[in-house]
């Protein structure tokens, strides 16, 4: 197709990226097939108006992503589609079902889309081989800043950093701001992964009362008195496992207390990209006192290890640098492309919202299945947090579901304040369809019955 033209162009973007999206979206329809010829570039210039070197800079950036060819006396090529589905299946079906797994994408147009992200990171596969900086390249990060702008984060590019994933995020800023034997503050039913991280530093965690929206500003106050913490880590938007989101009224008040006590904050927004509408980050209200975790594992997935992180200062982001440096190096850079290329062609936000109509879909489930049951759930959790019925105990539920595909978790690995009560968070997502799900929580709401066996 020696006359293509791109039938529109992404005005919002440079001239460039968009000549190259459309490259990518006319062969995702069909329009163009493997192996056509594009127009030369002077042609394709002056059809569009435009000099030369932008589309010169378009076809670079079009070959970039793996989607054409250049050669010689011959011309420029279209590659086709990434390679197509061909499961390992070696790899197929591993799930670690102990985790709060988002639900994975199923259509194809998108799965395809996640491919062709891919052959960009095979066509600088060399380059992204090599040891990088630990927090990103100034493209990674800028990628990073537009992405937590969703989130109404607009901070400086010196205190944006990339890094390899939420937890071993959260031991680099615990090596950076307490040493054995401090005490850090946390929800009452807290988080396991960051339980975890403080156990590995020696750290005494000590959980604050909650209500229904979340930490008590009192208790807080009261607690910081009595064990002059070194910092508060929260999960303040779709918690995990309780699926609260403090609101903003809330976030205000702890936020005061902060900045009260010159109190450090470790803000785990995990979730925070899921909602059509989430509350401001702490953050946005104490930005100097809050290291802000926006980790992509939730949002688009765990298998990428990055996050997205805003040091408090420049001077802590120093100090980020030097940590990840000692204790993990540098995020991959493999990851690290394929994301900023999902983000920038707009692949990362498709996955963002299929996670979040298909986690709605799956509360829906639960809610019909279990309506006789007493759990806490929200619109776009992962899981639901379940209260056993009196003569139930958690244990045995996690027994007799054990030979099924769903992820049983008790309350046990929540528990800091007080004795863990009989519940279990309960995940609705991971690699089972919608059918399995709905087949799995029937069969739990039976297991729930006193007295009740399960063949």
């Amino acid at each position: 197709m020696i006359d293509w033209v791109p039938d529109t162009l992404d005005g919002g973007k440079p001239r460039y990226q968009a000549i190259a999206d459309a490259i990518a979206g006319d062969i995702r329809s069909g329009r163009l097939a493997d192996g056509m010829r594009l127009p030369p570039q002077r042609r394709l210039a002056a059809a569009l108006g435009i000099d030369f070197t932008t589309v010169s800079r378009a076809y670079s950036e079009a070959q970039a992503r793996g989607h054409i060819e250049s050669h010689v006396g011959r011309g420029t090529f279209v590659k086709g589609r990434v390679v197509t589905d061909r499961p390992d299946p070696s790899r197929t079906g591993e799930a670690d079902l102990s985790m709060n797994m988002p639900p994975e994408p199923m259509d194809p147009e998108l799965r395809q889309r996640m491919q062709e992200g891919l052959g960009y990171v095979s066509a600088n596969l060399v380059d992204l081989l090599r040891y990088q900086s630990p927090t990103g390249s100034e493209r990674d990060r800028v990628a990073a800043s537009s992405w937590l702008s969703m989130r109404g984060m607009v901070p400086a590019l010196e205190r944006v950093a990339v890094t390899p994933g939420a937890h071993a995020t959260m031991a680099a800023i615990l090596s950076i701001i307490t040493r054995p034997g401090d005490t850090v503050l946390c929800e009452a039913i807290t988080y396991p992964g960051f339980r975890n991280v403080a156990g590995r530093f020696r750290l005494n965690l000590v959980g604050i009362e909650m209500d229904e929206d979340g930490i008590l500003p009192d208790a807080l106050e009261a607690a910081i008195r009595t064990h002059g913490p070194k910092a508060l880590y929260l999960n303040p938007t779709l918690q995990n496992p309780t699926t609260l989101t403090m609101p903003e009224a809330r976030r205000l008040e702890v936020a005061e207390v902060l900045r009260r006590h010159e109190l450090m904050l470790i803000e785990d927004d995990a979730y925070g990209f899921i909602p059509a509408k989430s509350p401001a980050p702490i953050a946005l209200s104490a930005p100097d006192l809050t290291w802000h975790i926006g980790g992509l594992a939730k949002c688009i997935g765990a298998g990428l290890r990055l996050a997205f992180t805003i040091a408090p200062t420049p001077r802590c982001a120093y100090h980020l640098v030097q940590a990840i440096r000692a204790l993990s190096v540098m995020p991959s850079p493999l990851s690290m492309a394929l994301v900023t290329q999902w983000i920038e062609d707009g692949t990362a936000d498709g996955i963002r919202r299929f996670i979040r109509a298909e986690s709605a879909a799956r509360q829906e489930i639960a809610a019909e299945v279990l309506a006789q049951v007493s759990y806490r759930g929200a619109g776009n959790a992962f899981n639901i947090w379940l209260d056993l019925p009196a003569g139930v105990g958690r244990a045995d539920v996690v027994a007799r579901m054990a030979p099924r595909k769903i992820g049983l978790m008790p309350s046990d690995a929540f528990t800091v304040l007080g004795s863990p009560g009989e519940q279990l968070r309960v995940c609705l997502g991971g690699p089972s369809s919608r059918e399995a799900l709905r087949e799995n929580l029937n069969l739990m709401a039976n297991a729930l019955v006193p007295n009740s066996f399960m063949g």
